[in-house]
Parts: C-alpha cells; sequence; structure tokens
C-alpha cells in the first residue's frame, strides 16, 4: 500500500469519489470538479491510497476548518474518508488497512502545516464514515446534531473543540407556488445527486414550482444561513443519506402541487 498526494491524472476519479462505474453518481453533474477548483486554493489537501498494483482504493479529503463546513480554530477538517467497499467497478479494497492509513497520512500532514488539531464528522449509526471508527483512532466527540457527530483529536493543549454551524432561519414558503429551497455547497457527490434529482424534478411542474439554489461555498451565505447542504421543499428538508430516487422526490413535489390553491 502507498499513500499519495492526489495528482492531476487521478482529478476526474477522485470527483467521482472513485465511483467512475456508477450511474448515480454521474447523475450528480459537476459540482464536485467545480467545488474542487474553488477549494483547491483555499487549503483543500486530497490524498490517495494505493495498492501494489497502483490501483487508487481509497481517499481522504481535509481543508483549514475555518474553510469547512464546522466552526473552530486552527485545525483541519475531514469532510471525507472513503474506501472503496463495492463488489463493482474497481472492487472491494476495504479491511486493508488503507482508511488507517489515509487518516494518519493526514494528521502528520495538518501537523506539518501547523493544525493544532484535526476534527472529522461521523454518523451515530454504522453506516459510512461511522463515528466509532474515528474513537477507536483516538477522537472524541464535540459536538452533536441528530444521529451526526462531530470529533476531534487535539495536538495541542490549547486547541479549542469544534462546533457543528447550527440552523439559523429557513426560507419563506412563497405564495401560490411550492418552494423548493436547494443550498448548494458541491463537496460531496450524494449531496449534489440529491439536488440534480430535486432540479430535474421541479421542472415537471412549470411555474407551480419555485426552485431557488443557494451557493453555500461562499462560507458567508452558509453562516447566515447555518446550512451548508440541503433541498427544502415548503419548509421541509429532504433527506440526503442515501439519495431519494428521482421518482421519490418528484413525489414529494407532487403531492405539494396538489395542495395548491
Amino acid at each position: 500500500m502507498k499513500i499519495v498526494d492526489l495528482n492531476e491524472e487521478h482529478v476526474p476519479l477522485y470527483c467521482l469519489c472513485l465511483e467512475d462505474w456508477s450511474a448515480d453518481i454521474s447523475e450528480a453533474g459537476d459540482h464536485k470538479a467545480r467545488w474542487f477548483e474553488k477549494f483547491k486554493d483555499r487549503g483543500l489537501r486530497v490524498k490517495l491510497a494505493l495498492d501494489d498494483r497502483g490501483e487508487v482504493g481509497g481517499m481522504i479529503q481535509y481543508l483549514p476548518i475555518e474553510r469547512s463546513t464546522a466552526q473552530g480554530e486552527g485545525l483541519y477538517m475531514i469532510q471525507c474518508v472513503w474506501v472503496h467497499g463495492h463488489k463493482q467497478g474497481r472492487g472491494n479494497f476495504q479491511k486493508k488497512g488503507m482508511g488507517k492509513a489515509l487518516l494518519e497520512a493526514a494528521e502528520k500532514d495538518a501537523k506539518d502545516l501547523g493544525a493544532v488539531g484535526m476534527a472529522a464528522w461521523g454518523l451515530l449509526l454504522p453506516f459510512w464514515m461511522k463515528a466509532s471508527w474515528f474513537r477507536k483512532h483516538g477522537y472524541r466527540q464535540a459536538d452533536r446534531d441528530g444521529m451526526a457527530a462531530l470529533v476531534w483529536k487535539p495536538f495541542a493543549k490549547d486547541a479549542k473543540p469544534p462546533r457543528f454551524i447550527k440552523l439559523k432561519k429557513k426560507p419563506e414558503k412563497k405564495p401560490g407556488v411550492v418552494t423548493i429551497t436547494a443550498f448548494q455547497n458541491g463537496w460531496c457527490p450524494a449531496q449534489n445527486l440529491t439536488y440534480e434529482r430535486a432540479r430535474r424534478a421541479s421542472v415537471e411542474f412549470g411555474n407551480k414550482v419555485d426552485f431557488e439554489t443557494i451557493d453555500t461555498t461562499d462560507r458567508t451565505t452558509m453562516m447566515e444561513w447555518g446550512i451548508s447542504d440541503a433541498v427544502l421543499i415548503d419548509g421541509k428538508q429532504v433527506g440526503f443519506g442515501p439519495p431519494p430516487s428521482y421518482q421519490k422526490i418528484r413525489k414529494l413535489i407532487e403531492a405539494r402541487v396538489r395542495k395548491l390553491k
């Protein structure tokens, strides 16, 4: 196994979260690529795990927390660590130590860059980005939002724990139409997929639906709302994980359209 920095050759694969075989990922559009172009000059770091054949099996991305979807000072924030585990495409690379190696490499890099600690988000359920996996590697919980935990590992005694960005306001429903407000950051293809499905479904209902995109790559905008990524239909959030199907999102919109006077 070898841990390397992201290079130009692997950028397209990284932007697809290593799932270049996936029809779902292809639906997510080019939002991740555009996010990468913005944030590669804002401190974004990406490392890949290669097997002994040179095949990419895992990835980790992290950036200064001041430019991330969480709050903190002097920390680096892990937005994603992922080892490909599907039978399709490149196959299953999990249970071979790639995740641990990626995490250790990212922590060393953050220390070398002068960070006072590392933060990450994780789910309290045994799915992807498990909080328990980070705890096993020395992280402790700093904050919680529903089933999501914000964990961290301080490198310095004076490091301060991070916090989730909390919801500050919701968009108002516009009269006479179904109001869809999509907060779009771009860093995660799963969230981009939900955004794209909602956008496409809304077109089917013409002027009965008002679809608005709010770009949260601008941190001031994100902090104003307290939202990074979300699709809200008349103020009710559509779940992201796993991304709901196009048919499900369309049915949610249709149900609201039928209630219009």
